[in-house]
Order: structure tokens, then C-alpha cells, then sequence
């Protein structure tokens, strides 16, 4: 639609997690819904080259792309609201950035010269942020800058963005800066003071913000967005709202009622029509209006924190939707979940998804959850680790392999029915070295997962090292368990279902991370189904023994 690339920045002000990159997604979706060809990407200034080895607890789940990318949970919501795979070229960290630098440096590109963060690290940031925009597939690049103003190790990317902002012109890089307007309720005001000192510190950085995004709690008043306007130099218009909302599906409606598409657009000299958010709407309608609820267990070891599993839950979101039933998820932690107690936290459950992870903390808890839902022909979903649990349980209590285990978890069980994928035995280095991205599954015609996904050919992104061992494939189908989706080079199982549970699956890659608004995941769609017959049925049983 246009012939030059055009770029936003968004920066962040006063404190973090104001929600930078719900903004940023939104816009996204007002801007493609007017027929723009839009992406996002992320620049975190942590010094880490990715979040793949990064805790969970300090960051949050780690997000997979196709292309094997372990990223920032950030790129989920971008996938999520726009439908558009992302790639590595959609998030980029600090030390990726020196990392490329120092290896440009040791193979003499510099020509001997000092390495220095202007223009070196600059310069570098400059190019991975017109990555995507130089591909041709894009006409507009949404950058995040992960952060807040003012942070020792956000300086170099603010420097850049404002070397791009003189490289590119006016017309074709705008700044809109995050920033939040809290309410002091002893003086019953809300204070403009926190986010003028934000764009004061934005400006002496040399960058000055084009359009100011405030988060608040309360309404913002006329005279108080005028006050605003004439302290941090924007226009009266491009003083937008972003008041708390009740689901982050509904920030791209409460950003088009503020304008913020067009006054965007304007500034980058672009026409704007109205947005066609219809079938955005009929999934709020759905979600909103559920003509029905089911309570589904989440059994890991993160559930004190949900950005661990976001992706998990945002796909239980969608799925809810296109079932019209609310999904209540109810968060199990595995480490204190036993055989006395399994009865008393599952049974009143409509479903039961027992998480990913890694190590050995909750690991017999979450075999314990397995083997009620099991007994009880509760719906299962298992997932990454949680279907190697779900092998682990079935091959100690149904084929009476007591010992059996996964190497990860005892690297000397007699029945590694789990065990290290042979392609991960010689590795030394963690970051980046797991089987990642996106792999091709076979499934078995006629089975339950072939029935969910309606095709025997399907592609899903993976993040792990261990496997399940086909040593022990034939024994455990003949007991009942059967593998139904194996890589077709590899002969690595991907899926196993029992055909005589109620509705019994597990996989052992994400699927989570592919669920969007617009294409719900069709394993989370037919879980949720599952869960809400499972809750008729038992309810009729009740019924008719009363």
C-alpha cells in the first residue's frame, strides 16, 4: 500500500509493565484492519541473548516461533491479535546486539577501528530494527522498546531511535510514548507530574514523543489532557487514553474510540477508513456472552505467576469463545499435590491440562493428577511435559513398570520410558540448543487427534530435549495407549491418545502458540467441548440418581 516503509517507536515512562506491548498490538490490529501491512517486534535491553534460559518466574513464559525463536512473551500477544507468524527477526536483546558487534569485531570488519556503543551498537540496532521493514512485506513496522525511560541499559536504543528518526524523516518515524497518570485518592486528583518528567527525560535523549499513551484508572478530563499537551509539546488530539479495561481484547476498540489510528496515520502522512474489526467483535460477543462455564484444572509448578503460561491460558480464552462457554481455570500447584489429597483438589474439575516445564520440582504430583483424571475419565490434555507425565504414569500403573521414569528427571531408571533425544546427547551450551520451531506431524487416520484437526499433515512448534522412547512403544500400545502423530522422518511420537478415555490427549509440542483470536486452536476448542459434555453428562448422572 505504500512505497516507504514507515515506523513506529513505542517507549514506556514512570514504570514498567504499563502494557507496552498491548498498546503496541493494538494498534497494529486498528492499522491492519485498514487493509496496512503491519508487524511488531521487540527490543528488550537485557543482556541475555534470549529468554530461553531465562526463569519463568523473572520473565514470564518464553514464546516460540516457527523458525525456532525463543522469544519474548510479547510476540505471543502480536501473533495473537494479529494472525501473523512471527519470526527471530521480531525480537532482538541486548546481547544478541553486542554479541553481533564483538563477532563482527573478531572477524576484523572494523578495520581495526575503537568499538564504541555510538555508532557501533547503534548502528546495529538501526539495522535489526529495519530488518522487516526492508523485506518488502511490510508497510509499517510497530517497534517496542522493552523498559522505561530513563534506564541505564534502554540509553543505546533510545539514541538509536532518534538517529532513525532524523535518517528517515518526519513523516516516516513517530515516537508514541506509554505513560501512566495515577490517582492519589487521599487528595482525590489525578496527577499530571510523573509523565511530564517521563517525556522530560525522553527529550533529553534528544527524542520527543509524537503522541502520548496514559494509562490510568479514572477518566481523563479535557483540561487535564490540555495541560498535558502544552507541558510535553503534542498535539490536544494526539493525548490518548488508555483507561483500564476488563479483557486486553478490548484495547483495540477503546483505542479507536480515542483516535489513536488516525492521529497515527496523519502523522505518517497515510489515509486512514474505518478499521473492519467485525470479526474481532463477534469473538468479544462470544467471550463476553457465554451461554455456559466449565472449570478446567491447570496442574504445574509456575501457577503463582500466569505469564508463565500465558499462551496457555489466552488459547483457553479463545476456545471458550468459539465454545460460547466461559473457560474458569483453576490453578493446581504439582509440588503439593499427593495420592491422599489428588481426590479432594480434581474431582469437582471439568478438564485437567497438566502444564510444560522442565526439571524434577512437581513432577510426581503432576503424575498423580494424570492418574486420577485417568481413573476417572476426567478430559486430559497434556502438554510437552505433561504428555511425557501422562506416558510416565500410564506405563508405571497400567503396564507395571514401577520404575519407570524420564532421564531428565533420574538419569539411572531401569525404564527410561521418557528419555534424552539422541540429538541432544553431545550438546554442552543451553541457550538455543533444544529441538525449537516448527516440525511436521503425521497422524494416524481415524484418530482422535486426526478427528480434532481434520487433516493428517499438521505443523507445530516444539521446545524440548526429551522424548518419548520408542523402545517402549509397542508395549505401551498394546496396553491401550497409542501413539497417533509421529514426525514422519524421524519416527519421534508426537502425540498419544487413549481411545477408550472420555477424551484423553497428549502432545508433545505447544499448541498453545498458535492460538489466535481469529484461528482458535483446534485441540483447545475440542478440550473445551470435552470439558463442557463431560459437565452435562456428570450432571445428568447426578441428576437421575437423586
Amino acid at each position: 500500500m505504500t512505497t516507504t516503509t514507515k515506523y513506529i517507536f513505542v517507549t514506556g515512562g514512570v514504570t514498567s509493565s504499563l502494557g507496552k506491548g498491548i498498546i503496541a498490538a493494538s494498534l497494529a490490529k486498528l492499522l491492519q484492519a485498514q487493509g496496512y501491512r503491519t508487524t511488531i517486534q521487540k527490543l528488550d535491553p537485557y543482556i541475555n541473548v534470549d529468554p530461553g534460559t531465562l526463569n519463568p518466574y523473572e520473565h514470564g513464559e518464553c514464546y516460540v516461533t516457527d523458525d525456532g525463536a525463543e522469544t519474548d512473551l510479547d510476540l505471543g500477544h502480536y501473533e495473537r491479535f494479529l494472525n501473523v507468524p512471527t519470526s527471530q527477526s521480531n525480537n532482538v536483546t541486548t546481547g544478541r546486539i553486542y554479541q553481533s558487534v564483538i563477532e563482527k569485531e573478531r572477524r576484523g570488519e572494523f578495520l581495526g577501528k575503537t568499538v564504541q556503543v555510538i555508532p557501533h551498537i547503534t548502528d546495529e540496532i538501526k539495522h535489526r530494527v529495519q530488518i522487516l521493514g526492508n523485506s518488502g512485506d511490510y508497510d509499517i513496522v510497530i517497534t517496542e522498546i522493552g523498559g522505561t525511560v530513563g534506564d541505564i541499559e534502554s540509553l543505546p536504543y533510545i539514541e538509536a531511535v532518534r538517529q532513525l528518526k532524523w535518517d528517515l524523516g518526519e513523516d516516516n518515524a513517530i515516537v508514541i510514548h506509554l505513560t501512566l497518570v495515577p490517582f492519589l485518592s487521599a487528595a482525590g486528583e489525578l496527577k499530571t507530574k510523573p509523565t511530564q518528567h517521563s517525556v522530560k527525560t525522553l527529550m533529553e535523549s534528544g527524542v520527543m514523543a509524537d503522541i502520548l499513551v496514559c494509562r490510568t484508572e479514572h477518566e481523563l478530563p479535557i483540561d487535564l489532557r490540555d495541560k498535558l499537551a502544552k507541558f510535553c509539546n503534542v498535539r490536544p488530539e494526539a493525548v490518548i487514553q488508555s483507561i483500564d479495561a476488563s479483557t486486553i481484547y478490548d484495547v483495540p476498540n477503546l483505542m479507536l474510540e480515542q483516535g489513536l489510528d488516525t492521529v497515527v496515520l496523519k502523522k505518517l502522512a497515510l489515509k486512514s477508513a474505518q478499521p473492519d474489526l467485525s470479526i474481532w467483535n463477534q469473538f468479544l460477543s462470544r467471550h463476553k456472552n457465554p451461554k455456559g462455564e466449565v472449570t478446567i484444572g491447570l496442574i504445574g509448578k509456575y501457577v503463582e505467576l500466569q505469564d508463565s503460561y500465558k499462551s496457555i491460558l489466552e488459547a483457553f480464552i479463545h476456545a471458550g469463545a468459539e465454545n460460547e462457554v466461559k473457560v474458569n481455570i483453576e490453578s493446581i500447584h504439582s509440588e503439593y499435590l499427593t495420592e491422599t489429597n489428588a481426590a479432594e483438589k480434581l474431582k469437582h474439575l471439568h478438564g485437567v491440562l497438566v502444564a510444560p516445564g522442565f526439571g524434577e520440582r512437581g513432577i510426581e504430583g503432576k503424575i498423580e493428577a494424570v492418574r486420577y483424571v485417568r481413573e476417572q475419565n476426567i478430559p486430559f490434555l497434556g502438554i510437552c511435559l505433561g504428555m511425557q507425565m501422562a506416558v510416565i504414569e500410564y506405563s508405571r500403573n497400567v503396564l507395571g513398570l514401577a520404575n519407570a521414569n524420564s532421564t531428565e528427571m533420574d538419569e539411572q531408571t531401569p525404564e527410561p520410558v521418557i528419555n534424552l533425544m539422541e540429538s541432544q546427547k553431545t550438546i554442552i551450551d543451553k541457550g538455543g540448543t533444544m529441538r525449537l520451531g516448527a516440525w511436521d506431524c503425521k497422524l494416524i487416520e481415524g484418530s482422535l487427534a486426526q478427528h480434532i484437526y481434520n487433516t493428517v499433515d499438521i505443523k507445530e512448534r516444539h521446545r524440548h530435549r526429551y522424548e518419548f522412547n520408542n523402545a517402549y512403544k509397542q508395549q505401551i500400545e498394546e496396553a491401550g495407549m497409542k501413539a497417533t502423530g509421529l514426525n514422519p522422518e524421524t519416527g519421534l511420537v508426537e502425540i498419544v491418545e487413549i481411545p477408550a478415555h472420555n477424551w484423553f490427549v497428549g502432545v508433545q509440542y505447544h499448541p498453545e502458540y498458535k492460538s489466535t483470536v481469529s484461528n482458535p486452536h483446534p485441540l483447545f476448542v475440542s478440550f473445551v467441548k470435552a470439558a463442557l459434555d463431560y459437565k452435562i453428562n456428570n450432571k445428568s448422572v447426578s441428576m437421575a440418581q437423586k
